[in-house]
């Protein structure tokens, strides 16, 4: 309460007011008496040129018409006056006239029995002396004018100045009273308006200080057209230019950490392809090197043991382009080269041509594979992209397929979406490596990846080509196996010819 303005502003006032009414006290004792004094000497002069001019115009002032004059100029001035003629006869007279007659023979004679103390001259030229003087029973204190007039009369003018002391006490007094009591109403109207100004103040310092904290939402609401009210309209401005240059601010730095961690994705994904390729090529070029420097070397002469050699780099060259392919496509595919070509095609059919093409292989392995879908349904997707992962599924299946020997294809269609799972029998994958089978060159079974070729790419394309579609695909643990899936888009189940 202490530090806030309207606090201060008022004490401030009160302070100056008390103040200047101190020195309006002070200067009153000091110099209103002088003043006074001064003023009661200008007035006696008045009062006796005033008799002057009249008398200059009729020295008979008894009968003159301007007696009446005379008497209001006195009455006003709050004075009393004698002329007396050269015999001391009164010939005129304005208030005490018997004292004053007596206080003319004093001056006459040059007796002072009636006065306290012996009069003191303010001032004397050769028209009238004026003098100040204390009545003996009064006690009063007088200023008395003497001099001269027209045709040799002579004239006494009396004025009290005893009453201005208490004139001065009282008007102190009532002053002081005044002054109080306007400083109490003064300080309760400062108290109201500085409020009206303070409350806008501490309203706009309550806004700057949430400013500081980042929160934009309180605005200063008042309409006011002075300064307050620009300030005000100038810091809704700047909180709104805040509010936006932070959000661009933050959009950049959000932006900026996205790139920084994509970067750092990129170099990541760089370091483990380039250590995954090298891992993955090891093994091959060892082989292959290997049987073709025992080739060079003839190291048997056996048709049988040469051709055997033969077979073994043929393979492992096979593996090394398999994987090279399936690199390339899964690059593509990751970085957005080509494009999703989306037409309206039958996906039973699709399925059952890439079964087809895969008869061989499972006729080897003498598996089984059932799909006993036979009308068509229609999806959305690019084709050639979805042979792809069904051609992954299928392959995946055969090789982990177990002694049961048994793949299952599926269709289903729900709600606009069509299902497609691929069923075989064989050992489940971990729960907590089924989020892991999509990376590229992940194994769960090393070893037995690695008798069948695999590198760990089908997986990644799969999802590379789900994640271009913007549609799922995921793997599910069953009893006896383990089913991949994938969904795509369908308008509607309809049955049709070739």
């Amino acid at each position: 309460m202490k530090h806030t303005i309207g606090y201060k502003m008022t004490v401030i006032i009160v302070a100056i007011m008390g103040l200047s009414l101190i020195a309006a006290s002070i200067f009153s004792s000091f110099f209103l008496s002088k003043y006074y004094k001064k003023t009661k000497q200008d007035s006696i002069k008045k009062v006796y040129n005033e008799l002057i001019k009249i008398t200059q115009d009729d020295s008979d002032i008894e009968n003159s018409d301007d007696v009446s004059i005379l008497n209001n100029i006195c009455e006003k001035a709050g004075a009393t006056m004698i002329v007396v003629d050269s015999a001391g006869e009164s010939i005129y007279d304005y208030g005490a006239g018997k004292m004053l007659a007596d206080r003319w023979k004093d001056m006459i004679f040059g007796s002072n029995t009636k006065q306290k103390e012996e009069p003191k001259i303010i001032e004397k030229n050769d028209k009238y002396t004026i003098q100040s003087t204390v009545d003996r029973f009064s006690a009063n204190q007088y200023y008395e004018l003497s001099g001269g007039v027209s045709s040799g009369n002579y004239v006494v003018i009396r004025m009290s100045v005893e009453s201005f002391r208490e004139s001065i006490a009282i008007a102190n007094k009532f002053y002081l009273g005044v002054g109080i009591s306007l400083i109490l109403v003064t300080t309760i109207i400062i108290i109201g308006i500085t409020r009206k100004y303070t409350q806008p103040l501490l309203q706009l310092a309550d806004i700057s200080k949430r400013m500081s904290e980042l929160d934009f939402n309180v605005k200063y609401a008042d309409e006011r057209d002075d300064e307050i009210g620009v300030l005000g309209e100038s810091m809704n401005e700047m909180s709104d230019k805040l509010e936006t240059a932070i959000s661009e601010l933050k959009s950049a730095n959000l932006q900026l950490h996205k790139d920084i961690a994509k970067k750092e994705e990129v170099d990541e994904m760089r370091k483990e392809f380039i250590s995954n390729v090298s891992h993955e090529l090891k093994t091959p070029i060892a082989l292959i090197q290997g049987y073709a420097e025992g080739l060079q070397e003839s190291i048997s002469d056996n048709p049988e043991d040469m051709d055997y050699y033969c077979d073994v780099i043929i393979d492992e060259a096979g593996k090394m382009n398999k994987m090279v392919k399936n690199l390339l496509t899964l690059n593509q595919l990751e970085f957005g080269n080509g494009s999703v070509n989306m037409e309206r095609f039958d996906i039973t059919s699709v399925i059952a041509g890439v079964i087809h093409s895969m008869q061989i292989k499972a006729n080897e392995k003498q598996v089984n594979i059932e799909f006993n879908q036979m009308e068509p349904i229609y999806v959305w997707a690019d084709e050639f992209q979805i042979e792809e992962v069904i051609t992954n599924y299928l392959s995946n299946a055969l090789n982990h397929v177990d002694e049961k020997r048994i793949i299952q294809v599926k269709i289903q269609e729900k709600n606009g979406i069509v299902r497609v799972s691929v069923f075989n029998t064989g050992k489940n994958i971990p729960e907590n490596e089924l989020e892991n089978i999509w990376i590229k060159f992940y194994k769960v079974d090393k070893a037995r990846t690695r008798a069948y070729g695999g590198n760990g790419i089908g997986l990644s394309i799969v999802k590379a080509i789900m994640d271009r579609h913007e549609k799922k695909c995921g793997a599910i643990n069953r009893p006896d196996g383990v089913e991949f899936w994938f969904e795509l888009d369908c308008n509607s189940l309809e049955k049709g010819t070739e």
